[in-house]
């Protein structure tokens, strides 16, 4: 997997440098020589990562990094400080500064590889989800939401050495982190439930084997979208990057630095629950794609794609497969006489009676207006019949509250009920005989079901 980086250093030398290490695992690059010049680039470039120095005239990096992250259309780029300084309080400046990771200089071909490729895998997830959530915003389907990524993290720290598990338990909770240790429980409980931002899986341990622990995680749903902080032996490289290969997000090297530890914690909890906004995003606008937002049952471009579904399972199972039809009778009376947001509620109530008189295999939708639309899987015309028949005595039988008038209102359907004739039959001829019986319920006297004989 090849990525487009942006390379961002004031002297020439280190910039061709990288862009050479880079170029030689086929990645694509970019350079800039100044921080207003990066800001510029990323705009115009959009890189999948950016590999920022930090000491340079004029604008540094910290300040390059903090306006890259300030900026909607370059936040989410993932930012790597390359820097000279080796002191812990600079790299932790970094990471405070919204940089994913850093690199010291000169830089090492193996952290290198392995800190571009974590994010590439990284940038996979979360550039899907911004297109899927871009897509489900441009249709209106879903709608903006700032990110709360900050506050406390919820850690799960697995390290079997008693008393080093205990100092960075302690660091953690110090700092305000909500810490459990896998000495503490005995066991990983259930970590989907209890909503865990970061892993923190120590490679020293000795009673199991924590790269197997890393591939278990990753291969479990529940927990393949949680961040994963390697604790590594500094002359063990080869676990390190085996851990990193299996999908750990981040290492840090033993014996751990306490500032370094929290800064990670804290980058790796705003990656975890930056996916988990983003999840949570596109999961809802799928949702709103297909749901009627006033009463909550199945819109109409949801009921077309099912009921084409249920009739071809019908005809190939040689099952049997019903639509009910109802309407509100003299609603346009209702909205004149009560106004509409009278109306809605009683929109919203019927829909409820609607749900409560259904089996859970049937498919209630509103189409539109005062119109709804149950399919009955495995139906036959007589039990759909009854169905109508049930679902209209429901509502006939006590009148609506209607808060915005505060008052009661009668209210009563008209339904109509059609049946799936065989393989010939399309959709808009079993609607249509749904309605035709509709139609001929509402001219009998309405308050009734009506169905069309074949």
């Amino acid at each position: 997997m090849s990525a487009r980086i942006l390379v961002v250093d004031d002297i020439e030398a280190n910039r061709r440098l990288l862009q050479a290490k880079l170029e030689a695992q086929y990645h694509s690059v970019v350079l800039a020589s100044s921080g207003p010049q990066a800001i510029e680039m990323a705009q115009a470039h959009d890189p999948e990562i950016i590999l920022l120095d930090v000491m340079m005239p004029g604008m540094d990096g910290y300040e390059v990094c903090r306006r890259l992250k300030a900026d909607p259309v370059t936040a989410h780029i993932p930012v790597v400080m390359v820097t000279a300084l080796s002191d812990t309080e600079d790299r932790v400046r970094g990471l405070d500064a919204g940089a994913e990771d850093f690199l010291t200089k000169p830089v090492d071909d193996f952290l290198l590889n392995s800190r571009v490729n974590t994010l590439m895998r990284y940038n996979a997830v979360t550039s899907e989800l911004r297109k899927r959530e871009a897509s489900g915003l441009k249709t209106g389907a879903m709608e903006t939401a700032p990110d709360q990524v900050e506050g406390p993290a919820r850690v799960f720290l697995i390290d079997d050495n008693p008393r080093t598990s205990a100092r960075i338990a302690t660091l953690l909770r110090e700092d305000g982190h909500k810490v459990m240790t896998l000495l503490e429980s005995g066991d990983m409980g259930n970590l989907a439930k209890e909503r865990t931002d970061v892993l923190l899986v120590s490679l020293l341990s000795k009673s199991f084997d924590p790269l197997k622990l890393c591939a278990h995680f990753k291969t479990n749903d529940a927990t393949r979208a949680v961040s994963i902080l390697l604790i590594c032996d500094p002359l063990e490289r080869a676990k390190a990057v085996k851990g990193l290969e299996i999908g750990a997000s981040d290492m840090i090297m033993a014996p751990v630095d306490t500032q370094e530890l929290l800064a990670r914690v804290r980058t790796q909890t705003r990656r975890t629950r930056y996916v988990e906004i983003l999840r949570e995003r596109v999961d809802r606008g799928l949702e709103l794609s297909v749901i009627d937002q006033l009463t909550g049952l199945y819109n109409r471009r949801y009921m077309s794609n099912q009921l084409q579904q249920y009739m071809h399972r019908a005809v190939m199972g040689s099952k049997p497969l019903s639509v009910m039809m109802l309407d509100i009778d003299h609603f346009k009376r209702i909205n004149d006489t009560h106004g509409h947001q009278a109306g809605d509620e009683v929109l919203q109530e019927l829909a409820d009676r609607l749900r409560h008189n259904i089996r859970p295999m049937d498919v209630p939708c509103r189409p539109g207006g005062e119109e709804f639309l149950v399919i009955l899987p495995e139906t036959p015309g007589e039990l759909a019949f009854a169905a109508a028949e049930r679902v209209r005595k429901s509502i006939a039988a006590d009148t609506f509250n209607v808060l915005s008038e505060t008052r009661q209102i009668a209210v009563t359907v008209s339904a109509g009920v059609a049946s799936l004739l065989g393989p010939q039959d399309t959709m808009a001829e079993l609607i249509a005989r749904a309605d035709a019986a509709l139609y001929q319920a509402k001219s009998g006297g309405r308050n009734r079901v009506e169905t069309i004989a074949a």
